[in-house]
């Protein structure tokens, strides 16, 4: 495997992990998530360096519908991950403690939409391109039996179907249009449990990003037919 494929992989992976536990916001303490959403943010341009190549065609050749919304949701995913980072400066009190800028309630607002939707949305780009996981999954194993592949399945299915009740269970959907502005902890319980819960919502996003597009060609064949 080239050193630049290994590279995209090891900051994908963790990307993925600072997004799960910057969302424990509290549970990992105010400096340690501030930190952590510095790191992330620097991840973030790194991706965006190592993928340059679809930065040069994003001009070239023809935009089908399914390329549009891909499109548009890294946008909105990057437009998430900037509202993060400038809400996050005005309202730091560690890291970037120093600068002559404060944050108020607007900043606190715009910080927990960006950070509900951005986890949401990167959850559904991450399933775009699963693919690349599953193809890698099958090198290593030649020819996998048809229980095997039923196991995978029934258990991706059992995630995905308590991700939507964690989804609901951790009131993410109230955070994402700000009916409720303010993040509920509970500092008794388990934090693993509060890590597998959006573990799972995220499967279950990644699970519509995976299968979105074969849903979506799948309609468009029947329509033309």
């Amino acid at each position: 495997m080239k050193l630049r494929r290994v590279l995209k992989i090891a900051v994908d992976v963790l990307m993925t992990a600072a997004l799960l536990f910057l969302m424990m916001y509290e549970r990992i303490g105010q400096a340690a998530h501030e930190w952590l959403g510095i790191g992330s943010f620097l991840l973030f341009v790194l991706h965006h360096i190592l993928n340059r190549n679809w930065h040069r065609g994003l001009f070239k050749g023809r935009y089908t519908t399914l390329r549009i919304m891909q499109t548009a949701l890294v946008v909105l995913i990057l437009l998430s991950m900037c509202g993060s980072m400038v809400s996050g400066i005005l309202l730091s009190r560690h890291a970037l403690s120093f600068l002559p800028v404060s944050g108020g309630t607007f900043a606190r607002n715009l910080h927990m939409l960006c950070a509900y939707w951005g986890f949401v949305l990167m959850s559904l780009h991450l399933g775009l391109h699963w693919s690349m996981v599953v193809g890698m999954a099958k090198k290593l194993v030649a020819k996998p039996s048809r229980s095997r592949r039923m196991i995978l399945r029934s258990a991706a299915l059992l995630i995905a179907g308590y991700g939507v009740y964690a989804f609901f269970k951790r009131g993410i959907g109230s955070y994402m249009i700000l009916a409720n502005q303010f993040a509920f902890f509970d500092f008794e319980e388990p934090l693993l449990w509060f890590l597998l819960d959006y573990m799972a919502c995220m499967g279950t996003f990644v699970g519509v990003g995976y299968y979105a597009p074969t849903v979506f060609r799948n309609g468009m064949r029947q329509k033309s037919t």
